[in-house]
């Protein structure tokens, strides 16, 4: 049995986890269970009614991306079913979120699906296991995290409390809000786990669960029909290999969004090599403006995706073609196999399958990953997202995991600790404790820097004349990265970030 170093989401996630790494499961066993379990017990934050992206790079192979990111519904619909089934929803979450919920926000889900498909190919543990340390957690009790705590906070009523069967979900039995630590049960969505672990994740689509989901938002002004969830398949991707000093990355390829933008901003503070503060606010400007203002409209994120790569690796910045709530696990295992699990139900559609205590997604609710306006995309069309989970591996036999939540902050996260480990030197903890900044455009196309508290981080912001918000330290707006990571000599490290709750450990018993 082999130790494997976890950086999971609360301590449900990571004892579900180290369940799986004492009965043998690698990397890939340990981080979907983990990130199995943070479905089930993250409500708000995660569910297995949205969408997830799986990396896998495996010892002595090439690696892999499973994705299980969410798609426009409507198969077998008349035009007249589009625009609608909806409600606009504000919340001060985040300095203020306008969002749209109810039954049309909900895009056909496919998280579990990945899930399965990578701990089947990749895994050793029977998918039962895997789903275990879920089910138990429902039935049994689990103390909600202080990041789902925090959100439902803020969206508890609002958002929830439109439909009864939700709000009991995200409450107290005497409706009153939860929180954090306060242990809470599911019952019925730990039937539903049962069921998955025994008959597979097609229970939520072609299965009983997945009817009454096409049954319900059919009678609510919904769109996913039994066409698309009959019709989704995971899809193993090949990821964007990009070299970052001696570290070869694994990134999330299109038709991702934040993938590739990860993969451009890594690509030029490589080509600058010492970069500043100044640089990486000059390239987070240039590479965002550019994806506000063309890429997020494309109708074809997956040629734009790759337009965009072949053009800023030939011509660096000068080459940029012109025209909520997340979670995320790492592990990597004593045997250097590496798994990066970043899961999505956007914001919450506020409302769940009846009877299954399972929150839904409102993908299409989320205005920043539908550019193009409301119910605009063809049926089937992988819908745009910020999730990047990334893996890596440099010749003296280190390995790493890395990833984080928080919407269009993901990607910038991501650079700067990637940079900071990859191109600085600094260990894995020092990097993602490090101050962060994120440009961020206004409507009208003004960049505001949103940053953490640092003089140097000020400098560059003053010197480049750009208006600005500090945020104080540590702020969880800036995403909360986890990573997992073997050193050269084959110590394991996990390292999670003070900016949102996590729990990091090395897991399993040594071989």
């Amino acid at each position: 049995m082999a130790e494997v170093a976890l950086a999971a989401t609360g301590r449900v996630s990571l004892a579900a986890g180290a369940e799986a790494a004492r009965a043998g499961g690698n990397a890939v066993d340990v981080a979907v269970t983990a990130a199995v379990a943070a479905m089930a017990t993250e409500p708000g934050i995660v569910s297995l009614g949205g969408g997830a992206y799986v990396s896998v790079w495996r010892a002595g192979e090439e690696p892999v991306v499973v994705d299980g990111n969410v798609e426009m519904p409507g198969r077998g619909l008349e035009p007249d079913a589009f625009g609608g089934g909806v409600r606009e929803v504000y919340t001060t979450y985040g300095g203020g979120v306008t969002m749209f919920a109810g039954p049309g926000s909900v895009a056909t889900p496919g998280a579990a699906l990945a899930c399965e498909d990578a701990a089947t190919r990749y895994g050793s543990l029977p998918w039962a296991d895997v789903v275990a340390p879920a089910v138990r957690a429902c039935r049994e009790g689990y103390p909600l995290n202080g990041a789902a705590a925090r959100y439902l906070g803020f969206v508890g009523e609002p958002l929830f409390g439109a439909d009864a069967e939700a709000h009991a979900v995200v409450t107290r039995a005497d409706g009153g809000a939860l929180a954090p630590g306060e242990v809470t049960t599911n019952g019925p969505l730990a039937d539903v786990l049962d069921l998955v672990a025994r008959e597979g994740a097609a229970v939520l689509t072609t299965g009983e669960v997945g009817r009454a989901m096409v049954a319900d938002l059919a009678a609510r002004g919904g769109l996913v029909t039994a066409a698309d969830l009959g019709e989704y398949r995971p899809v193993e991707r090949a990821p964007v290999r990009r070299q970052v000093g001696d570290w070869d990355l694994a990134v999330n390829p299109p038709p991702s969004v934040g993938g590739p933008m990860l993969a451009v901003m890594l690509g030029e503070l490589a080509r600058r090599g010492d970069y500043s503060w100044a640089d990486v606010l000059e390239v987070q400007r240039a590479v965002l403006r550019y994806r506000v203002a063309v890429h997020d409209h494309a109708a074809d994120l997956d040629a734009a995706g790759h337009q965009l790569l072949a053009s800023v690796d030939q011509h660096g910045l000068a080459g940029l073609p012109t025209s909520a709530s997340t979670a995320h696990v790492s592990a990597v295992d004593a045997d250097g196999t590496t798994c990066a699990v970043t899961m999505s139900a956007g914001y919450g559609a506020g409302i769940t399958v009846p009877g299954t205590g399972m929150l839904l997604n409102n993908a299409l609710g989320e205005p920043e990953l539908n550019r193009i306006g409301l119910h605009r995309l063809a049926p089937g069309t992988r819908l745009a997202s910020n999730m990047a989970p990334t893996t890596g591996r440099t010749p003296d036999g280190r390995v790493i995991a890395v990833g984080s939540p928080g919407a269009d902050r993901i990607t910038t996260a991501l650079m700067q600790v990637l940079g900071q480990g990859c191109l600085h030197g600094a260990d894995l903890q020092t990097a993602v404790d490090a101050p962060r900044m994120h440009v961020r455009f206004e409507a009208d196309g003004e960049p505001v820097v949103e940053h953490e508290s640092d003089e140097a981080i000020e400098a560059a912001v003053r010197a480049a004349g750009l208006r600005a918000t500090d945020h104080g330290e540590l702020s969880m707006y800036f995403g909360g990265v986890g990573a997992a990571y073997r050193r050269e000599d084959g110590t394991l490290v996990a390292a999670g970030d003070p900016r949102r709750e996590a729990a990091v450990g090395i897991v399993g018993i040594p071989s």
